[in-house]
């Protein structure tokens, strides 16, 4: 079949409807709702598929002086704050062009954000109290701030809410923080209002750009919120306490309407819907849904990437499997402009070198390799900190999305070779894993130094055998698609020699 020209243009239709809006979706989960006592944060994000990424390890430092400036990176704005006087390890995964907006990251005394979820105030609430554009926080800066300070999830909540009361929040954000205890997820409301949730251990949170967050109590030590967050939309006509009853911040604060309903609902209901299948609601009443669920089967790591390569698959509201359909009405959770996807996972009852793994997948989450990345790990290599807007050869990222551009241009034919071949690499590496675990437990009884160089080593090899996978179906596909454009144009003579 010459499916080639075809399924670019429409691959271009496609990026062109999607391109215009920015979205993530997120998924958490409390120790008491995962099938190994683990806490999991999966989440998606999605602007461009040109954006690269880059591993960066952002050392230790003591005794600085002098200001963090957004402006100085040539970031969204020109949002600035003191820098710590001594600074913690931590990791992030930025943009290529900024080298800011880390996606997902982990400091060195155990403390894990992922940002952001972008949500929208509703255009009521603005008019009150507006987004501080020019110098509020942003999602370029939250990951640097919070990470290179904060000894808890809780002390990194309360610090980007006083930075949103008092500076002022750039945009609308939802952004997950997690450490050893606890898992805290923060919504912004307006310019300078936010509220806080810690997720109940038992129970699981799922969004998708919208505020999910409702119920606040000023006494409850699981939420944690601005000053006057109730009085100020009172004040303004955002509550009503004679009409509603109970205050509820996602109705007062965040936007609903005709966007939410193929837009945002589908993705918050099929999550629901994976962990909660017994659950019977309509697609479109997604201001109902329940942002906290005890689910019905236990999460996993493994669920956790299946929930973020959904695509609807298997309904008529697929838009891949049977050609692509850039006018499908609902918008899939996996998209190809997703350039990197995450699950964080921590498990408390094992060394913070090993208990802290982050599985990243690169460019479209339906179409990558999800590869553990521990917390022991040392140093990237010197390819996972390059790449730009162009593709290139030798990027990590690039190796990754020309990969998942090739699937596109046929996707039914090519995507169930890449799915397979990486769902088999990930059940074998989770077998390795298991048994690198328990090696390194019970080598750092008497050899620490010796147990940290097998981790390395392994985590090294590991992202080395994924990146060889990826080289290899490339070629296997590229030999494919030769032989099907060849087929269709061969232009043989009558006797079918040259």
């Amino acid at each position: 079949m010459y499916l080639f020209k075809k399924c670019v243009i429409a691959l271009s239709i496609n990026i062109a409807l999607i391109s215009s809006g920015f979205a993530c979706t997120t998924l958490l989960a409390g120790s008491e709702a995962t099938n190994d006592g683990s806490l999991i944060i999966a989440r998606s994000a999605d602007s461009d598929a040109l954006k690269a990424q880059h591993f960066i390890i952002h050392p230790a430092k003591d005794n600085q002086t002098g200001i963090y400036s957004t402006r100085e990176h040539k970031g969204a704005n020109d949002f600035s704050y003191p820098l710590p006087k001594s600074s913690l390890r931590y990791t992030t995964v930025p943009n290529w062009k900024t080298q800011l907006h880390g996606a997902t990251g982990f400091n060195e005394l155990g403390v894990g954000v992922s940002g952001t979820e972008s949500i929208f105030a509703s255009p009521k609430a603005l008019t009150f109290d507006p987004y501080v554009e020019d110098t509020g926080i942003t999602e370029d800066d939250i990951p640097d701030v919070l990470l290179s300070r904060a000894k808890t999830a809780r002390e990194a909540i309360e610090l980007l809410g006083n930075i949103i009361e008092t500076q002022g929040a750039g945009e609308g954000f939802g952004v997950a923080v997690v450490d050893k205890n606890e898992l805290w997820y923060l919504e912004t409301g307006t310019g300078h209002h936010w509220i806080a949730q810690r997720l109940p251990k038992d129970q699981y949170f799922a969004t998708g750009n919208q505020g999910r967050l409702q119920f606040y109590d000023v006494k409850s030590e699981d939420i944690l919120g601005s000053k006057n967050l109730v009085e100020f939309a009172v004040d303004n006509g955002l509550y009503n306490p004679a009409k509603d009853s109970a205050f509820n911040f996602s109705k007062a604060y965040t936007r609903d309407d005709e966007r939410d309903r193929t837009y945002n609902d589908p993705r918050v209901w099929i999550i629901q819907q994976q962990f909660n299948p017994s659950l019977k609601q309509a697609v479109d009443d997604g201001r109902n849904f329940a942002p906290f669920l005890i689910p019905e089967k236990k999460i996993s790591v493994e669920e956790a990437k299946a929930m973020l390569r959904n695509h609807f698959e298997g309904t008529k509201h697929d838009p891949y499997t049977n050609g692509l359909n850039g006018n499908e009405t609902w918008r899939p959770i996996s998209v190809f402009r997703t350039y990197e996807a995450h699950v964080m996972q921590v498990r408390p009852e094992f060394p913070q070198e090993i208990g802290e793994v982050t599985y990243v997948g690169l460019g479209m989450a339906d179409l990558t390799a999800f590869v553990p990345y521990y917390s022991g790990l040392k140093e990237y290599p010197a390819h996972y900190s390059i790449g730009t807007d162009k593709a290139d050869s030798d990027s990590v990222y690039w190796k990754y999305r020309k990969l998942q551009t090739l699937v596109m241009t046929d996707y039914p034919t090519l995507a169930p070779i890449v799915k397979k071949a990486y769902q088999e690499w990930e059940e074998k590496t989770a077998l390795e894993q298991k048994e690198m675990e328990n090696k390194y437990l019970a080598m750092i009884k008497t050899d620490k130094v010796g147990a940290d160089k097998m981790l390395n080593e392994f985590n090294l090899r590991v992202m080395s055998d994924a990146e060889k996978l990826t080289e290899n179906l490339t070629n296997e596909l590229f030999t494919i698609r030769t032989k099907d454009i060849q087929s269709d144009i061969f232009f043989a003579n009558k006797s079918k020699k040259d």
